[in-house]
């Protein structure tokens, strides 16, 4: 598509994640994950990723599958998110974070979500 990768592109279906679960079959369950994480701290396995990690999806049983893989991850903290649907805010923090590793010089920004219960 071309561009800046500090720009989000709106889609029809909302986001990336709803786009792709409109083609997928009926029976397959869409999850989404890791949309801002940066692939610097996930390919590095001796880097602590120190973020949270929204997690989405319209089943609250593929979520919780996705949640213990994440919890496996030093320094990651596996958030509920709720429906996919929720993906289209997710989606847009991605650029934001991008920009903010370019200004700041460095490849893994990523977010902290606070005031949560433990």
């Amino acid at each position: 598509m071309g561009g800046k990768p500090t720009r989000t592109v709106g889609l029809w279906d909302g986001s990336a994640a709803e786009h792709v679960n409109r083609m997928l079959p009926k029976n397959v369950e869409l999850v989404t994950a890791f949309n801002n994480v940066s692939a610097e701290k996930l390919h590095d396995l001796n880097s602590k990723v120190d973020c949270d990690v929204l997690i989405c999806g319209n089943k609250e049983e593929s979520r919780t599958k996705v949640f213990e893989l994440v919890k496996a991850i030093p320094g990651a903290r596996p958030l509920d998110a709720g429906p996919l649907e929720n993906s289209r805010t997710i989606e847009q923090v991605t650029a934001l974070l991008v920009s903010l590793n370019i200004r700041h010089n460095v490849k893994g920004a990523g977010i902290r979500i606070t005031g949560l219960p433990v």
